[in-house]
């Protein structure tokens, strides 16, 4: 009995550590590197998690109609490496977002450099992106 709950215990605890594995995916999986966009709007509500961050931007296109985009970022502990705080980025703000486009087509994207309302250029950390981060001002 003992050696059973010692066993189902090891399991329990190598599927219980799997599951953030999981949860990780291939940029190359998600995002055509070639397919790059530029979106420029408001800021409509920010997520600090791993593995990723993640904003959500209001885009208006030339007809006037909205489309709420997704913004992939790095990790919390990789932006604030590349100077971001958790005051970076705010509900409201209006930014640009340069970044690869999702392979499905969806309104989706892994961002690379952001440039925030104040004119401030910040590199997104993100795992598509070998480009050196911008000056800090």
């Amino acid at each position: 009995m003992r050696a059973t709950l010692g066993v189902f215990a090891a399991f329990a605890g190598l599927l219980v550590s799997a599951v953030p594995v999981l949860a990780h995916h291939s940029f190359a999986a998600e995002y055509d590197a070639e397919k790059m966009v530029t979106l420029k709007g408001t800021v409509t509500k920010i997520e600090w998690m791993n593995p990723h961050s993640r904003f959500y931007v209001n885009v208006k296109d030339e007809k006037g109609a909205v489309t709420n985009w997704n913004l992939e970022l790095a990790s919390p502990n990789a932006l604030l490496r590349q100077g971001w705080t958790r005051r970076s980025l705010n509900v409201g703000d209006e930014v640009t977002v340069q970044g690869s486009a999702a392979k499905d087509g969806s309104t989706m994207a892994n961002a690379r450099v952001v440039t925030l309302a104040d004119g401030r250029r910040v590199f997104a950390a993100s795992s598509g992106g070998d480009a050196p981060p911008p000056p800090v001002r």
